[in-house]
């Protein structure tokens, strides 16, 4: 007999191909389950109805402690967004767009849509909050080679001056500049009011001027403020990048017309 079969025609070539396939089936099969832990159950997109699914499919609560304090969660659960959609479908069929109503840097869709994340700080490893003001951080500063945003006016769409940077808010983990703090001109927000404005979405104009395009100066009376002068939550986060990023869409009539 052939040392290479183990019964009958069955080698051990074959059955190592058989085993791959079971096996990768299985991992296929265990990774879609894992995959379902948070965005499922699915909605249907123009009656809102659960989709049916059956129950091998979605993999059983696991329990997540997070650290700090954090609190414990479960995924997946039967929390929903029970948010009201500020948003109207152009059609009935599924897929159609949907257009903001009322005041569309307020709708929260499209650019300007968040998630609820925990409504408290981002902290760093050894439990201190993540991101900061410069003058509560550790060590950090802005190197006399580079232009320092403080003092700057800061320019917004349509050329208008919507205030002055005051403060730079810094994450302490990733040691990068994530907030500007601009006090808002007088005409905007009278009482020297203050807001926070994504890093991301701003443009250091050499040493003369913050160009921030996503909205116009009278727009930034409209900046969600956080609870916290030395402090922003996640959520916090969420509303104030959402705002800024519904403003490339929303904050002039012309960004909603077509190019062509």
């Amino acid at each position: 007999m052939n040392p290479e079969f183990v019964v009958g025609d069955i080698d051990v070539a074959e059955i190592c191909i058989v085993s791959f396939f079971l096996f990768f089936a299985g991992l296929v099969f265990y990774l879609r389950r894992e995959d379902r832990r948070e965005g499922y159950l699915l909605e249907a997109d123009s009656t809102g109805a659960i989709e049916a699914v059956g129950a091998n499919w979605h993999p059983t609560p696991k329990t997540f402690i997070l650290p700090h304090g954090g609190g414990v969660v479960y995924k997946p659960n039967d929390d929903r967004d029970r948010r009201e959609l500020k948003a109207r479908r152009i059609a009935v069929w599924p897929g159609a767009p949907i257009e903001p109503v009322g005041d569309p840097m307020q709708a929260e869709v499209g650019p300007g849509s968040y998630a609820m994340r925990s409504d408290k700080p981002d902290v760093t490893m050894d439990g201190r909050n993540r991101i900061v003001p410069m003058r509560l951080s550790h060590g950090f500063e802005v190197s006399p080679r580079d232009p320092d945003p403080r003092g700057m006016p800061v320019v917004a769409a349509r050329g208008g001056v919507a205030g002055v940077v005051r403060e730079l808010w810094v994450d302490q983990a990733e040691m990068l500049i994530r907030y500007l703090e601009v006090e808002l001109a007088a005409d905007i927000a009278p009482g020297g009011r203050r807001v926070l404005v994504p890093m991301t979405m701003a443009e250091v104009q050499g040493r003369r001027a913050i160009k921030v395009a996503a909205v116009t100066a009278q727009q930034f009376a409209g900046v969600p403020t956080t609870a916290s002068p030395e402090s922003i939550t996640r959520l916090e986060e969420e509303k104030v990048c959402a705002y800024f990023g519904a403003g490339y869409l929303y904050a002039t009539p012309d960004r909603l017309e077509p190019l062509l």
